[in-house]
């Protein structure tokens, strides 16, 4: 089976052009099926031994959105074997995926996020990046992947664009901010002239990683003893409820943030509306029983 995930592996790589991160998930996922098969033939796997495989994983506690995701390779793997005539059928299409909780993404309030972008500035030693990469998930959107990949030449000043590369390698232009843009030159012009092309780099010239975009963020987040968690994430979803609640569109927000569907757009919308529930409840003399 371990040749056939390679297979697969390889044309989703040329075929799809799948992402590097993405096919260190499906590999992990797929090698995961292969070690709780513990040798079994493929051919024997049918649509019951993977419904054991996914009460495996509820019995690990796992998350059901992380065995959504795993099961999305799985049929996509033997939907492959299919095709290519390995597999007489595809046992993973009548696998249903478990019901997710349904959960609202965490936001930071307008004051809280005007905190969180002035809080590089206020340290006793100024640290222009920090205050560039936190001005420039805010002002964009972008998730922290999309953030390390920008090269300097995708920043246009003359119109406040910059080009931004997602998910599955798709380009797309999203707006920057005046002060992301003012927050960008200051940090390049202290920068040490570095042969890279890299927007954002470390102390040693290289590429930032979303890794250290996360820890930058969390470092901030702690420092103002902001509660609960605030990631680059988190920016991306207080970006997308701001611009909803100064009145932007769901067809220009699902643009911006380079959503595949309209759904996933959505919920930004049901975040909205338990807000404003929450405001009329406190706020409404008759809201609520006494």
């Amino acid at each position: 089976m371990r040749k056939y995930i390679f297979d697969f592996l390889n044309h989703l790589r040329n075929r799809k052009n799948i992402s590097p991160h993405t096919e260190r998930s499906y590999l992990s996922d797929l090698e995961q099926l292969f070690d709780f098969l513990d040798g079994k033939d493929l051919a024997a796997v049918d649509h019951q031994v993977l419904r054991q495989f996914v009460a495996h994983l509820l019995s690990q506690k796992i998350k059901k959105t992380s065995i959504a995701r795993k099961l999305s390779a799985i049929r996509s793997f033997f939907r492959y074997l299919n095709r290519e005539g390995l597999l007489p059928d595809n046992p993973a299409r009548l696998i249903a995926t478990p019901r997710r909780e349904k959960r609202l993404p965490a936001v930071l309030t307008v004051d809280d996020a005007q905190r969180l972008m002035d809080a590089p500035a206020a340290a006793e030693t100024p640290d222009l990046r920090d205050c560039a990469v936190l001005e420039t998930l805010y002002s964009t959107g972008i998730r922290a992947s999309e953030l390390v990949g920008i090269n300097q030449e995708d920043i246009d000043r003359h119109d406040r664009l910059v080009r931004i590369r997602g998910k599955g390698r798709k380009e797309r232009i999203v707006p920057i901010g005046v002060k992301a843009l003012d927050a960008i030159d200051a940090y390049l012009a202290a920068r040490s002239a570095a042969a890279t092309r890299a927007l954002f780099t470390n102390p040693s010239g290289k590429r930032l990683t979303a890794r250290t975009v996360q820890r930058i963020v969390e470092n901030y987040r702690k420092k103002l003893g902001l509660a609960g968690k605030a990631s680059p994430h988190t920016l991306r979803h207080s970006f997308a409820t701001h611009m909803l609640e100064s009145g932007a569109d769901l067809r220009s927000l699902q643009e911006l943030l380079g959503h595949a569907s309209l759904s996933t757009t959505q919920r930004y919308t049901h975040l909205n509306l338990d807000m404003l529930m929450d405001a009329y409840d406190k706020a409404h003399p008759r809201a609520r029983k006494k």
